[in-house]
């Protein structure tokens, strides 16, 4: 019995590992494929516990685990240009599963790098077709939906040789290159100069109409106010002589007395001025007379003329 434990477990061994080697298992994220001698003999797409055959290392049976969920491919700085001839940097990604793992095994062994750099080449060619028909400002409107599904349109058959689905396409960035930015730049500074030079010969051409506007009703308040200091001033002079004709009326001699001190007044005035007059001068008869007397046609009025300082 001794002699048998050894072969015993050598046996137990080699049929744990047949066992093991011809059990795999799928979960929910993954597609096997299971090769034989390099051909595809089955592909299981639900997750589970599966049997092959064993000796994967005689090229018996091999399991490839391809994946069953979306996977994103990123594609950046591709260079575009647009209908108006200006270039633009573009950034994109395609969201895309693996729908024939047969189709994708033939054609690219499986590999997901080596579809993605097929799909890069495809992408490329899409977004550049897609923007060459459009201006720069579809990707900035409501426009930017229809150009992505027309990029994935596009690429549905390429993707669908290689085995694999187009899910979405999205465009993540559409940005000016650097010459194009520094034109646009230019060209808005330009814009906006001359709008502010516009705002300025409105500013400058209401300004003037104001001006000339309060510069008119100063005129017409000056004008008017000269009318009424006019009048105000005839009215003055009309009541100022109604009142020394009303005062003249009242006593004549004292009036002719007023009117002579007044013209003393004016004639003596200390200015320096020699005047050469005869004694019995009407102009003096109040000197000689305090009454008055003598001719009373009319009172006394400043001389006339004059003799040298």
């Amino acid at each position: 019995m001794s002699n048998r434990l050894p072969i015993l477990v050598v046996i137990g061994a080699v049929l744990l590992f047949l066992v093991y080697s011809a059990i795999f298992v799928v979960n929910e994220r993954q597609q096997a494929i299971v090769l034989r001698f390099g051909e595809i003999v089955d592909v299981k797409t639900e997750p589970g516990l599966y049997f092959k055959l064993p000796f994967a290392f005689l090229e018996a049976d091999n399991v490839q685990i391809i994946e069953d969920r979306i996977l994103r491919f990123d594609l950046d700085d591709i260079r575009v240009q647009v209908s108006g001839g200006k270039f633009y940097e573009v950034d994109a990604f395609i969201a895309y599963s693996i729908n024939d793992p047969r189709r994708f095994r033939q054609a690219v062994s499986g590999s997901v790098a080596l579809a993605e750099q097929r799909l890069r080449t495809r992408l490329d060619a899409a977004l550049r077709r897609v923007y060459g028909l459009r201006g720069f400002e579809a990707a900035l409107s409501e426009e930017r939906a229809s150009m992505m599904r027309e990029v994935a349109e596009e690429l549905r058959p390429a993707a669908a040789s290689l085995g694999l689905e187009i899910e979405d396409v999205r465009i993540r960035r559409t940005d000016l290159t650097a010459e194009v930015s520094q034109q646009t730049y230019d060209r808005m500074k330009a814009e906006r100069l001359a709008e502010a030079e516009r705002l300025r010969a409105r500013g400058r051409e209401a300004a003037a109409r104001i001006r000339a506007r309060a510069d008119r009703e100063v005129v017409e308040i000056l004008a008017a106010a000269q009318r009424e200091s006019e009048i105000l001033r005839g009215e003055g002079e009309a009541e100022r002589n109604a009142i020394f004709a009303n005062a003249f009326s009242r006593d004549e001699d004292f009036f002719e007395f007023y009117r002579s001190m007044s013209a003393y007044q004016q004639a003596l005035d200390p200015s320096g001025t020699t005047m050469l007059l005869s004694p019995d001068s009407e102009f003096f008869r109040f000197f000689n007379d305090s009454s008055g007397g003598g001719a009373r046609s009319s009172a006394p009025a400043a001389p006339g003329a004059t003799a040298g300082q």
